[in-house]
C-alpha cells in the first residue's frame, strides 16, 4: 500500500492523461497503479484536528548564534501548541531543549508559547513570552527583565553583540479597545538590572509607532520605519459574544480614506539624535529600506498606492539629501514583490524586480544607471540575501518547477547559478548563518509536514534533518496522491497550473465528485497542505478519503508565472480569476476525472468573493459553494488592494467597483450557498455579509449562514473547537449538495 508519500495509482492516472508526465511530489518513480486499497486516511475531523497535533508542531523562529555554531528554534516535540526553545549544535549534531515552560500549559488553552528567541553572550538567551522579555542564563535560570513594558517584540542583537534592541507597545484603553503603539528600546546585553532598557525612538501617541528596524553594520545607529495612523478613521465593530455586547474598535481605512503615513528614520545611539528622511508622498508604500555598510547612505524602496511606480531613493544619512536611484512605472503592474539590498562593498544596490516580465535579480551601481541582470529565465525569484564577504547572492526560486521553492546561489558579478537545496521537490524557507556557512532550512513537500533541516553550503544538495514532528500514527495513514497538471485557459489560452489531490485508490473508470478550493491566489505550492494560510490540510485529506478530488488552481494574480500571467487580473476581481477556476474544472471533466454534476467550490476572504461570483456568474459549473468571511464589497477593502481593483474614482466608477463586488453580482445565484463568518472580523466586515444576506432574502434566494460569535477573519485558526465545528458544517453541506447529488 502506498503510504505517506509518493504519487500512487493516481499519479499513474495523471501520467496517462497528460501530454507529458506531471510534476510529482518527489523525484521518485511513479508507483504502480492500484497500489492502495483505500482512498485515504480513516481518521475523523476530530482525530485530524486535535490538541496533540497529528502532523506535529512546526519548528519556527530560527535564529543563529553570532559565530554560526548553533541555531535556536521554537518547537514542541510532543505536538502540542506551546513552543519552547531548542538549540541545535552544528559541530555535535545534537539538539537540546533549553526551556520547559510549556509543561504546565493545558492543551485546551492552545497557548502558542515563546514567540521569539535570540542568542546573547556566554550561552545566554533573550526571549519573549506573553509579550514579556525574559533572559535565560547559561545555567538555565530565567528572569523577566523589562517588567514595565508590554507587547515586546522584534528582538535584534547588535552586530557586536553588546546591545539588544526591541519594540514594545503600551496598551491604551480607548473605549474598550487595546491599541498597541510601538516604541524602540535598546538594552545593554551585560545589564542585570530590571527595566534597564533605554528608549531611543517612538512617539507617546499609540497611533504613531515603530513598525520595524535594522541595526547599522557598525552597531552605532539603527534605521527604523515609523507609521502614523492618526489621520485614519476608527471603526466600531459591535458583536455579541460571551453574553454581552462587545466592541472591537479598530483603526481601519477604506479606499479613498486617509491611510498610514510611513517614514524612515535613523537614530544615532551615542547622541540620541534622530533624523527622518522625507519622501514626496508619505502615504506611499515602503517596501524595503537599509543602511549601507559604512552607515553613510540609506535606501528606501517604495511605490505609489496602486503599486504601479516602483521608486528607490538613496539618502545621505548626515544631510538628508535625496536622489532618485531607480524608478520604473508600469500602468498595469500588479504585484509589489520588489526587494532591495546593498551590494557587497556598498557598490550600488541589488534589486529584485520583474522589469523583464519575470522576478529576477539585478545589480545597479549608481543612480540613474542601467540595471545589470544577474538571473534570467521564465521562472521567478521569491527572495534573496547578500553574502557581502563572498560576493554571492543566495535566493529562493521556482526554477526547478512552478510549485517549488528551491535554494540557489549566484555570484553578484554574474556566472553560473548553483542549486544549494537537494534534488527533492518541495518548498524551502532558509535562514542563513551570519557567515553563510550553513542554512537553517524550513522544508516541506506535498507528503512531508514542515521540518527543520541543516544545510552546509559547502556541500550543496545535502541536508541533515534536525526535527521529526509528526506523531507515529501519521506514518500509519494512507494520504492523498498529489500531482500537478498544466493546461490552457479556456478563455484566452494562458498556461495554468493546478495541484490535484486524488484518492490513493483512484479508479480511472470512475468519475469523482470534486472540491475546488480552498480557492485563493498563490494556492499552488509543493508543501504539506498546499496553501498554509489556513489549516485546511486535514479537511482536504478528509475530503479525498471520502472519495472527492481536491483541485487548486494558480489563478491569475499569483506569484511564479511571470508578469503577463498576473497582470491579466488587473481590475478583474471575480472575472479572470474565476475563469481560471472554471478552466481547472473543465480540464478534470475533459480528462475523465470529474463528474460534471458534482463539483463544489469554497474559499475564504478573497476566496469567498470568488465562490459567490462563481455561483452567480457560472450557473451549472458548480453544484454548491461555501464562502468563508467573503469579501463581498471592494469599497470596504484595504486601500492597498487598489493595485488590483484600482482607485475609487474615475470615469468608469462606480461600475468598476460594482463589477468586482459580490454584493452587486449575486443576483444569479441559484445553487446552494453556505456563508461562514465571524462577527469580530476587522478585515472583512460581518456587516457586509448581513448586507448580502438581506438582499438575498429580499430576492428569495436560499442560502445557509453559519455565524461564529466573536470569531476573527481567520476563523479556522482561532481555536480547534471552532475549526472542527465549521469544518463539520462544511462536510455536511458538501455531502448533501455535491457528493450525494443525484
Amino acid at each position: 500500500m502506498n503510504k505517506v508519500g509518493l504519487l500512487g495509482m493516481a499519479g499513474a492516472a495523471l501520467a496517462l492523461v497528460l501530454a507529458s508526465p506531471p510534476v510529482v511530489a518527489q523525484d521518485r518513480p511513479v508507483p504502480v497503479q492500484g497500489a492502495a486499497n483505500v482512498a485515504g486516511t480513516s481518521l475523523s475531523i476530530d482525530e485530524l484536528y486535535r490538541y496533540k497535533s497529528l502532523v506535529g508542531t512546526t519548528p519556527e523562529g530560527y535564529s543563529w548564534s553570532a559565530d554560526g555554531g548553533s541555531v535556536l528554534f521554537l518547537w514542541n516535540d510532543e505536538g502540542y501548541s506551546f513552543r519552547d526553545i531548542w538549540s541545535y549544535s552544528v559541530k555535535s549534531g545534537k539538539k537540546v531543549r533549553l526551556t520547559t515552560l510549556g509543561q504546565d500549559s493545558k492543551p485546551e488553552a492552545e497557548a502558542k508559547g515563546i514567540a521569539q528567541a535570540v542568542a546573547l553572550d556566554r550561552g545566554r538567551i533573550a526571549f519573549t513570552l506573553g509579550g514579556q522579555l525574559h533572559i535565560r542564563e547559561a545555567n538555565g535560570t530565567i528572569a523577566k527583565v523589562e517588567t514595565d513594558k508590554q507587547a515586546i517584540r522584534k528582538l535584534a542583537v547588535s552586530p557586536d553583540g553588546t546591545r539588544l534592541a526591541f519594540i514594545s507597545g503600551n496598551p491604551v484603553d480607548m473605549r474598550n479597545r487595546v491599541t498597541l503603539g510601538g516604541v524602540l528600546w535598546v538594552r545593554d546585553v551585560a545589564a542585570r538590572a530590571v527595566n534597564a532598557a533605554r528608549r531611543v525612538a517612538g512617539d507617546a501617541d499609540p497611533k504613531v509607532y515603530i513598525e520595524d528596524f535594522q541595526w547599522a553594520e557598525d552597531g552605532k545607529a539603527i534605521a527604523f520605519q515609523q507609521s502614523d495612523d492618526r489621520a485614519m478613521p476608527e471603526r466600531d465593530i459591535f458583536y455579541n459574544a460571551k453574553g454581552e455586547l462587545q466592541n472591537n474598535r479598530v483603526v481601519r481605512a477604506f479606499p479613498g480614506d486617509e491611510t498610514t503615513r510611513a517614514t524612515v528614520g535613523v537614530v544615532t545611539l551615542a547622541s540620541g539624535e534622530t533624523r527622518f528622511y522625507d519622501r514626496p508622498d508619505a502615504k506611499h508604500h515602503v517596501w524595503d529600506y537599509g543602511l549601507s555598510g559604512d552607515g553613510k547612505r540609506l535606501f528606501v524602496s517604495g511605490s505609489d498606492m496602486e503599486a504601479k511606480e516602483h521608486t528607490i531613493y538613496v539618502y545621505d544619512v548626515a544631510t538628508g539629501a535625496r536622489e532618485t536611484f531607480y524608478q520604473l512605472r508600469e500602468p498595469r503592474h500588479l504585484r509589489p514583490d520588489w526587494k532591495v539590498a546593498w551590494a557587497p562593498g556598498d557598490d550600488g544596490l541589488i534589486i529584485m524586480t520583474d522589469r523583464d516580465g519575470w522576478l529576477h535579480l539585478y545589480h545597479q551601481r549608481a543612480a540613474g544607471g542601467t540595471p545589470r541582470q544577474i538571473t534570467h529565465g521564465k521562472w521567478e525569484v521569491e527572495g534573496f540575501a547578500v553574502d557581502r564577504k563572498a560576493g554571492q547572492l543566495y535566493f529562493t526560486a521556482n526554477e526547478s518547477r512552478l510549485a517549488d521553492r528551491q535554494i540557489y546561489r549566484v555570484p553578484v558579478a554574474g556566472g553560473k547559478m548553483q542549486r544549494i537545496s537537494g534534488a527533492a521537490a518541495g518548498t524551502h524557507q532558509p535562514v542563513y548563518s551570519p557567515d553563510f556557512g550553513h542554512i537553517a532550512d524550513w522544508y516541506s513537500n506535498d507528503t512531508t509536514p514542515p521540518e527543520l533541516y541543516l544545510v552546509d553550503t559547502a556541500k550543496p544538495g545535502r541536508a541533515t534533518q534536525v526535527t521529526r514532528s509528526p506523531q507515529p500514527e501519521f506514518y500509519q495513514q494512507t494520504w492523498a496522491d498529489i500531482g500537478y497538471a498544466e493546461f490552457p485557459s479556456h478563455v484566452d489560452g494562458t498556461n495554468l497550473l493546478a495541484r490535484i489531490s486524488l484518492p490513493a485508490n483512484y479508479d480511472p473508470a470512475k468519475r469523482y465528485p470534486v472540491i475546488v478550493g480552498s480557492v485563493y491566489s498563490d494556492a499552488v505550492r509543493n508543501q504539506w497542505g498546499g496553501r498554509r494560510a489556513h489549516p485546511t490540510w486535514g479537511i482536504d485529506q478528509y475530503f479525498v478519503a471520502q472519495g472527492y478530488i481536491v483541485l487548486n488552481v494558480n489563478i491569475r494574480g499569483s506569484w511564479g508565472q511571470g508578469r503577463d500571467h498576473n497582470q491579466t487580473q488587473y481590475h478583474s476581481y471575480g472575472e479572470t480569476d474565476i475563469n481560471d477556476l472554471e478552466s481547472g474544472v473543465r480540464y478534470l471533466v475533459e480528462k475523465g476525472y470529474a463528474d460534471p454534476k458534482r463539483v463544489g467550490i469554497w474559499g475564504s476572504s478573497y476566496g469567498g468573493l470568488m465562490t459567490i461570483m462563481s455561483l452567480s456568474k457560472k450557473p451549472g459549473v458548480y453544484a454548491a459553494g461555501i464562502a468563508g468571511a467573503p469579501a463581498t464589497n471592494v469599497w470596504h477593502a484595504y486601500p492597498s488592494q487598489m493595485w488590483i481593483m484600482g482607485p475609487p474614482e474615475g470615469a468608469d466608477m462606480p461600475a468598476r467597483y460594482e463589477a468586482q463586488s459580490a454584493l452587486y453580482q449575486a443576483k444569479g445565484i441559484r445553487d446552494p450557498l453556505m456563508i461562514i463568518h465571524g462577527t469580530r472580523d476587522p478585515v472583512v466586515l460581518y456587516s457586509d455579509t448581513i448586507a448580502l444576506a438581506e438582499q438575498m432574502i429580499q430576492r428569495e434566494q436560499m442560502f445557509e449562514l453559519v455565524t461564529l460569535p466573536g470569531a476573527n477573519h481567520a476563523w479556522a485558526s482561532d481555536n480547534l473547537p471552532q475549526a472542527r465545528f465549521a469544518f463539520k458544517k462544511m462536510i455536511d453541506f458538501f455531502d448533501r449538495n455535491v457528493k450525494n447529488r443525484k
